[in-house]
């Protein structure tokens, strides 16, 4: 598979051969499925939580008598049938959202995304990316000039270098990281994955061992 290379400019500079182990291997749908639901449930916080009859306030003696006034029996304001209750079967903080994924399949997702991405020419290469002052003015130029300016981009920089991540951080939906942290839920997340061609050799060290 071939990908045109650019400079910052827009302007097509070579087309080189895109790596077969990379770039080029087989998708499968239900596989990658499985782990960007696991990659998503690691991500999540957990945070929501409701209070049980155990934790509510109140409820410290029997409301009415057992026997004698013809009401139902109760033992507690806290029962969840009451207002002000605990509530039964909430969620709560305790449960644990997280998924084991090995390696090996992270990778192999992985892989299997950015073959995705350049199969569906989402995948844009720059022949280098120097930022001069670190001004957002400057990546929003790049961009425009790629024509992807207000897109969804993911940005993977062989390694992470300050002036590019000024001039990222106030451009909306741009996202940077490194080569070596990327995964596939990140990739399928942006429409466009922008790299460098130093990034190329990064993923093959990183995720080809």
């Amino acid at each position: 598979m071939k990908a045109k290379v650019y400079n910052q400019n827009g302007e097509t500079v070579k087309e080189i051969e895109l790596p077969k182990e990379i770039f080029g291997v087989k998708i499968n749908p239900n596989f990658l499925h499985q782990i960007v639901v696991a990659q998503m449930a690691n991500r999540r916080q957990g945070t929501v939580h409701t209070k049980g009859r155990a934790e509510v306030s109140g409820g410290g003696r029997k409301p009415w008598p057992q026997k004698g006034l013809g009401r139902a029996r109760h033992g507690s304001i806290r029962s969840p049938i009451w207002k002000g209750g605990g509530v039964a079967h909430g969620p709560t903080k305790e449960k644990i959202y997280e998924k084991r994924i090995p390696k090996k399949m992270r990778r192999k997702a992985l892989l299997m995304v950015l073959s995705s991405k350049a199969k569906d020419k989402e995948l844009i290469l720059l022949e280098k990316l120097e930022i001069k002052d670190g001004k957002t003015k400057e990546m929003a130029r790049i961009l425009e000039s790629l024509k992807i300016k207000g897109k969804k981009v993911l940005l993977a920089l062989p390694s992470l270098e300050r002036k590019i991540i000024l001039a990222s951080r106030n451009i909306p939906k741009v996202f940077v990281s490194q080569a070596k942290d990327l995964n596939a839920l990140d990739v399928l997340s942006s429409k466009y994955l922008l790299m460098p061609l130093d990034s190329i050799e990064i993923i093959k060290k990183t995720f080809l061992k």
